[in-house]
């Protein structure tokens, strides 16, 4: 490979190594800031959110079912022998209208019977399968649950009842109060943060078990059934808040748990780190795009620069500046291929060495600029006379050399004549010097015995005899 393309390809690589580590660098930036953020503000900040949300569908309609199981005229009311239902459905339906909950509903432990704003319900039977949820609440000692359930009075639909149990002063059960919320209702609202803010809100009880959750995401209903989430189970479960970093499916997430006492709930916020870094790739990876682009028009132009410095170098330092003939240096090098051949081609090769005569008198009187704009047209004339296979080349100064290839001394003598007289006879040259142009020839022939130096120096002697002998003439020797 060429210097000037292993240059090309050096810059090529670096500049893409720098810009792949500054892409890598960046994206490595990036990505740890969006997670920092994700862990440090967007997860709690999406928690108030949320709790302050829940806090207004569930944890306040929780409140209220407290407020009912503690109401004086609800206790008053089953106290009395469930007298006047009609005051009993007022109640239930100025609740249910003033918060505007789904339906409100109370539960006589004596009677079974079931009130809603319509009155009575159902009556409640042990040998209901339906109404089980009944008499395994309060057979359990806590006060309240969150319970979904069927209620075939209400809707056809699964409905989020929370229940509170009633107690008299004596602490004995008077039966259990409490608001329905419809499902449908709140599975919009979680899939609301899922889809908005890219968050899946979950709610678990102390035993591991889902009790809220959007339906299209949470297939398994308890942590104990999540294989991931088992090794993280007692980090969720636990009244502190906490930030828990998993991997679940090939995926890396990071939790956000809250405990919520109103409820006795743990609430999760859960999101796939993928969904906040997805932007953070597409720069990255349009970065990297850019980068290599950027690179290959950078690697384009310096090619082309250097390519097309490359043949001024080239051409400079091959050819002459002036009259854009070749200089010495090529053409002893171009000379020395010509007789390294002659043995094997047997071509003869004449040597001519020529001279402008008077020129430094020329220079003295009509200046330099002058003397170059000679150079240049007697340049012209010897390299439109010549064939294209001889080599032309500025000597030095005023002194011109010509390899006359597969010519022998005869011919090439017939070729200096013809030379002599164009340069003599040039209009354009006489009027440039303002008076007739004159050059001395000296003629040799190239020995395959002998070095080019010693031809050189042979028809340069040679030239000298023509000076000697009255100029403008060929001398051979």
């Amino acid at each position: 490979m060429k210097s000037k393309y292993k240059v090309v390809f050096l810059i090529t690589v670096l500049l893409i190594i720098l810009s792949l580590s500054i892409s890598f660098v960046n994206y490595f930036i990036s990505f740890t800031t969006a997670e920092r953020q994700l862990k440090e503000q967007s997860l709690p900040l999406s928690l108030d959110n949320i709790y302050t949300d829940i806090e207004h569908y569930i944890i306040r309609p929780h409140f209220l079912s407290s407020v009912m199981s503690n109401n004086t005229f609800l206790k008053q009311w089953l106290e009395s022998e469930e007298k006047d239902i009609h005051k009993i459905k007022n109640y239930l339906q100025s609740i249910k209208k003033e918060y505007n909950l789904y339906n409100t509903f109370l539960v006589s432990e004596k009677t079974k019977n079931y009130y809603s704003e319509n009155g009575v319900l159902e009556t409640l039977s042990e040998e209901n399968i339906l109404n089980n949820w009944y008499y395994d609440f309060i057979k359990k000692q806590k006060k309240h649950e969150i319970n979904l359930d069927i209620n075939k009075f209400m809707s056809s639909s699964l409905i989020v009842f929370i229940n509170y149990k009633i107690f008299d002063e004596d602490s004995k059960l008077l039966g259990v109060t409490g608001v329905a919320l419809k499902t449908s209702y709140i599975n919009e609202l979680l899939k609301t943060f899922r889809t908005k803010h890219g968050f899946i809100v979950t709610f678990y009880n102390k035993d591991g078990d889902i009790v809220l959750s959007e339906r299209s995401i949470n297939s398994s209903n308890t942590i104990h059934n999540k294989i991931d989430f088992e090794k993280i189970k007692n980090q969720i479960l636990n009244k502190e808040s906490s930030i828990i970093e998993y991997t679940k499916d090939s995926h890396s997430y990071i939790l956000n748990s809250k405990y919520i006492p109103e409820l006795d709930l743990y609430l999760t916020v859960e999101a796939n780190l993928k969904d906040f870094t997805t932007d953070v790739k597409n720069i990255f990876i349009f970065n990297i795009l850019i980068s290599i682009f950027i690179t290959i028009v950078i690697a384009l132009m310096i090619f082309f620069i250097i390519k097309n410095y490359s043949k001024k170098l080239e051409f400079m330092s091959d050819n002459d500046s002036l009259t854009k003939i070749s200089n010495r240096r090529d053409f002893e090098n171009r000379l020395k291929a010509q007789h390294n051949l002659l043995n094997r081609k047997k071509n003869e090769i004449s040597i001519l060495f020529l001279d402008i005569d008077d020129f430094k008198n020329l220079n003295d009187t009509l200046g330099h600029h002058t003397g170059d704009k000679v150079l240049v047209r007697v340049a012209k004339i010897l390299k439109n006379d010549i064939r294209k296979s001889d080599i032309l080349a500025r000597w030095g100064g005023e002194e011109f050399i010509i390899a006359l290839i597969d010519s022998n001394i005869d011919d090439s003598k017939m070729l200096s004549e013809k030379l002599r007289v164009l340069i003599q006879t040039d209009l354009e040259l006489n009027k440039i010097a303002k008076r007739r142009v004159t050059v001395s020839f000296g003629l040799t022939k190239l020995n395959e015995k002998e070095t080019i130096e010693e031809a050189i120096s042979r028809a340069d002697k040679a030239m000298y005899l023509s000076k000697n002998a009255g100029k403008n003439q060929v001398c051979i020797l």
